[in-house]
């Protein structure tokens, strides 16, 4: 698929979004950013897709929120009129040990990394076959996406991002017939978490193979791939500099 003119929805994406919405605005896409109640990270986001040459809007949603989704589905239709890639970053990441983890916690996880995904596809497919075909791009992570969890306190999140991985497979199946593609990304060491120091990040490239931490640009140039792709489609993609390996 040629990203020029397509439209492009990019949920979540605080730490990401931006570079991948430039990357595709660089090509001719027309790109949406969304947010959850504080719109300035999308706006900047917009503001740097805007100055790509690209239109860029930014609209409100709540991935938790089944009427939230179904309006920002539709508020795409009447400002696009189609709808060409659905790109789930919408997560959330923090750790809890496990004799902590209440069931609220369990299910605000999962609500977001995992049933927002599916609320989110769900939704758009309907204007994706109008549109006479799709991508959707979900983000799961390298831990998960390896089937082995190496962290202690990260249960509800681990489960939910393997979940997101069985539902890009399922999906990859039920929509091939209509032209709607469906992979993963699982990124690896990108951008440190909020509150990680030198000494923590440090050893994160160290015990990476490549030796450095990726940044935004390695996960901007593999969704831009699997965007153009016409044959790919369940596969789950780590990128996470051979971090998997070691």
């Amino acid at each position: 698929m040629d990203p020029a003119s397509r439209v492009v929805v990019i949920t979540g994406g605080r730490r990401m979004g931006e570079a991948v919405g430039v990357r595709l605005a660089a090509r001719g896409a027309h790109v949406v950013f969304t947010h959850r109640g504080s719109p300035e990270a999308a706006e900047a986001a917009a503001a740097a897709v805007a100055a790509a040459g690209s239109r860029a809007d930014v609209l409100p949603l709540d991935v938790t929120d089944g009427a939230s989704v179904e309006r920002l589905v539709a508020d795409v239709d009447a400002r696009f009129g189609r709808l060409d890639v659905l790109i789930n970053m919408a997560s959330i990441y923090e750790s809890v040990p496990f004799d902590s983890l209440t069931e609220e916690q369990w299910h605000r996880q999962l609500q977001v990394d995992l049933h927002g995904t599916f609320r989110m596809c769900l939704a758009a497919v309907g204007l994706m076959r109008r549109s006479g075909g799709g991508r959707i791009i979900n983000f799961t992570d390298w831990v998960a996406a390896s089937s082995r969890p190496r962290y202690y306190g990260y249960t509800a999140y681990y489960v939910a991002k393997a979940g997101v991985k069985a539902l890009t497979e399922a999906l990859a199946l039920e929509l091939a017939p209509d032209g709607i593609l469906v992979n993963a990304i699982a990124p690896g060491p990108i951008l440190p978490p909020a509150g990680t120091d030198d000494e923590e990040a440090d050893a994160v490239a160290k015990a990476t193979p490549i030796g450095r931490w990726g940044g935004p640009g390695e996960i901007a140039k593999v969704v831009e791939a699997l965007v153009e792709s016409d044959f790919i489609s369940g596969e789950t993609i780590r990128v996470d500099g051979g971090r998997h390996v070691r």
